[in-house]
Formats: structure tokens, C-alpha cells, sequence
């Protein structure tokens, strides 16, 4: 991401807080400008965090991302995409829906043998201390 000046993890919250309400089912759902920029700003983050070009992130209409190490596509479809609503996408960055339950509920498209994000999600910033939702613990 050259020339895009870094995202912090206060700017990240900053983004995402407006949407926690409507995320919990206690809200309406936010201005498409608030929900774009969560979108935006989230998947962002994770490109800026784990850069590279073989995944393809597709949150539409807001944002597409590549990032992932990893052989590079250039031209055309890239061959791993992942591909998920705006209301899934941040469930998921925040830690609300584990990477298994969106592909189990059919809310994820992934294609790819990289394209499996269960390791990156929640976005670390936003992950409780502790495992997160979905992750064992090791045993003492």
C-alpha cells in the first residue's frame, strides 16, 4: 500500500465504533458513509498489516484489497478471493462471527487454497485478550 499513509489501531476503532450498535442488532443500521469508511478503514488495515498480492479481499460495493504473502496474479481474476457483505466483513474483523461460522452460514465466498483468513480475523487490534472466539487454548 505505497503512498497510503499507515492505519493505526486507534484510527481502526475510531472506524469501526460507529457500527457496533447496528453489529449487535441494537441499532439501525449506520450511513452508508460511516459503514463505508469501517469497511474501508478494516480492510485496509488488514492489507497494511499482512501485505502481499496473492488474496484478493472484496467487501462491494466499498472495498477491494490484495494482501497475503505469496505468488502474485497479475492479470484477470486473482486465483484466491475472498468475497463477503459489509455487516459479515466486520462481524468478523471485530471478533462477532468466527471465519468458520460465515463459510458454514454461506456468508463467505472463498476460492483458493490461500484464502482462508481464520488465522487473521479478528483484526488483532480488536481481538479480546485471551484466544480468540472460536480458538482453542493450549494446555498448560
Amino acid at each position: 500500500m505505497a503512498g497510503v499513509a499507515p492505519i493505526s489501531a486507534e484510527a481502526l476503532r475510531a472506524a469501526l465504533a460507529p457500527t457496533a450498535g447496528w453489529l449487535a442488532g441494537e441499532a439501525e443500521q449506520p450511513p452508508r458513509t460511516v459503514l463505508g469508511a469501517a469497511v474501508k478503514t478494516s480492510a485496509r488495515w488488514l492489507a497494511q498489516q499482512v501485505p502481499g498480492r496473492s488474496v484478493e479481499v472484496r467487501v462491494p460495493p466499498f472495498v477491494a484489497v490484495q494482501c497475503v504473502p505469496g505468488p502474485r496474479h497479475t492479470r484477470g481474476t486473482p486465483p484466491n478471493v475472498v468475497e463477503t457483505d459489509a455487516a459479515t466483513w466486520l462481524r468478523m474483523a471485530t471478533g462477532a462471527l468466527t471465519w468458520a461460522e460465515a463459510v458454514a452460514a454461506g456468508k463467505v465466498s472463498a476460492s483458493g487454497n490461500r484464502a482462508d483468513l481464520s488465522a487473521l480475523l479478528p483484526l488483532h487490534p480488536l481481538r479480546p485478550s485471551g484466544p480468540h472466539r472460536g480458538q482453542e487454548t493450549s494446555p498448560a
